[in-house]
């Protein structure tokens, strides 16, 4: 995908594509559109890096009771094997 964007509409923000891509990213994860690791590659970056982005952006991981039962049946699943 391509996106083009006026340089009118950018200007004095001095935005590297790199800063958009991670701004793009939080925003599609922050409206829950994207997982955490779908963000972290739209942002071309690493799930960790991408977690300590949200972390210092002050953006909670979303991450619920459903979440937690998953993680505990995986781990159950991987101690009995």
């Amino acid at each position: 995908m391509t996106i083009e964007v006026q340089d009118e509409a950018l200007r004095g923000l001095a935005l590297t594509q790199s800063q958009a891509l991670l701004d793009l990213a939080v925003g599609l994860f922050t409206e829950r559109r994207v997982t955490l690791g779908r963000a972290a590659a739209v942002a071309r970056i690493s799930q960790l890096d991408f977690q300590k982005e949200l972390a210092r952006r002050g953006i909670p991981l979303h991450y619920d009771v459903e979440d937690l039962r998953a993680d505990v049946a995986t781990l159950v699943a991987l101690r009995e094997k």
